[in-house]
């Protein structure tokens, strides 16, 4: 049977990874201190779920994706503060804290909007802990957003690490996992299922083999890892023993798909309505593969209806459309979608939500079709549309499709204003 090969020199290499606290909910914070030391709650688009919860709301027992509707009553009594979700700062947050992380080592992976993986080579380890207690003093300092440090020499570990410093007072927010008695120590308190990778149903199989902790997993015979669990669960287990498989990605993996879909404010009947709504959706993710520097070759649009809602007749289709050449013109995407929509609207129900799905993406550089006669004016079309929307705000200009009222928009009654990305929100200051 194949192995992983193993990298003994891993063993000697730093891998931190610095972790957001609550991050959405650190956001609020910033912009009103007020809310230091309250419950807070943040919610999905439309108002519907609870997706962030600060360790004071944790504490009252409010769950994770709870929907907002069944605890209302439960928040408005423990006086927790609600959010609606505002991507646009919490997006220009995180890439204040991330090139913060840039000017403290050249290899960063940004991991998610929350997270991200530093290399610290060539540090000893007794000075690990000052360097990751002044990095997140400075990011506290700089942009206000409270971050726990976990330091391993794997990735795994680093995961490990960083779960123990939010978990444990007594770490201050950073955690060092380099000795092997200490890593040991740690392995034996971290439950298998909070092991990064492993998951609900892994741990569920592997508690039949009465492995609970990371530290039984460990030391389980790696033949029967890789025989039973594959060789993802074999590269988790190396980790946990100190051995890096998964190195500090400088670049992120290119995109295979671009998803935008929202669920309505209120249910759509109208097929002017739901073709507004696809376009609106497809000039979004036309704009994002252009950000990256992608061009799609195929794409899909689907729509459906509330299945929560048993009271009502459901439907949902989907339709696969191959575009005439690869292409990121958001005309040309938009026309196809609509295009899309019309073919699988049915009347006579009621449609909660849409969406559009971008495929076979490519580097824009490296596709050139024989029917690609017309790509430098559109190019410099979209360019232009870009950069007026970049400097004037989303949606200045916009396509006729995309209709100028949008009843059905998603509903966010409870949203912070855009105090870093939108000048008439900024903050007074009065003296």
């Amino acid at each position: 049977m194949r192995q992983l090969p193993i990298n003994h020199q891993s063993l000697q290499q730093s891998i931190a990874l610095i972790d957001c606290n609550s991050f959405y909910a650190s956001c609020e914070r910033v912009f009103n201190p007020k809310l230091l030391g309250k419950p807070i709650v943040v919610l999905s688009n439309n108002d519907g779920c609870i997706i962030t919860r600060s360790t004071e709301a944790k504490a009252l027992g409010i769950k994770m994706g709870e929907p907002y509707f069944k605890v209302r009553n439960f928040i408005k009594k423990n006086n927790v503060k609600v959010f609606s979700s505002n991507y646009a700062l919490y997006g220009d947050m995180s890439q204040r804290v991330m090139e913060i992380l840039l000017g403290f080592s050249p290899d960063v992976e940004i991991y998610s909007i929350d997270e991200a993986f530093l290399s610290l080579k060539g540090f000893k380890n007794y000075e690990l802990l000052t360097y990751c207690k002044h990095i997140r003093k400075t990011i506290k300092q700089w942009v206000g957003i409270p971050v726990s440090i976990g330091v391993g020499s794997t990735k795994t570990l680093s995961k490990i690490a960083n779960h123990l410093a939010k978990k444990n007072n007594s770490y201050e927010g950073v955690c060092i996992l380099k000795e092997k008695e200490k890593i040991n120590e740690a392995l034996q308190e971290t439950e298998i299922e909070e092991v990064w990778g492993i998951g609900r149903s892994l741990s569920k199989f592997l508690k039949k083999y009465d492995v609970s902790n990371a530290k039984q997993f460990k030391l389980l015979d790696r033949g029967w890892v890789r025989k039973n669990m594959g060789v993802v669960g074999e590269r988790i287990q190396i980790e946990l023993n100190g051995v890096s498989c998964l190195g500090v990605e400088l670049l992120p993996s290119p995109q295979k798909s671009c998803c935008v879909s929202r669920s309505f404010s209120r249910p759509i009947e109208k097929i002017e309505e739901l073709k507004k709504s696809i376009a609106n959706y497809a000039s979004r993710a036309a704009e994002k593969i252009r950000e990256e520097d992608l061009i799609a070759q195929s794409m899909s649009v689907f729509v459906l209806t509330n299945h929560f809602n048993k009271k009502e007749k459901q439907y949902s289709n989907s339709i696969k459309l191959q575009l005439d050449y690869p292409t990121s013109d958001s005309k040309l995407i938009v026309k196809r979608a609509v295009g899309g929509i019309q073919s699988i609207y049915r009347k006579g129900y009621r449609y909660k939500k849409a969406g559009i799905i971008l495929y076979e993406l490519h580097n824009s550089s490296s596709v050139r079709g024989l029917l690609d006669y017309d790509r430098p004016r559109s190019d410099s079309l979209m360019k232009s549309l870009d950069e007026i929307n970049y400097r004037y705000g989303s949606s200045t200009l916009r396509l006729a499709a995309e209709g100028i009222k949008k009843g059905w928009q998603m509903r966010r009654e409870k949203v912070s204003p855009s105090y870093t990305t939108s000048f008439n929100q900024l903050m007074i200051v009065k003296s």
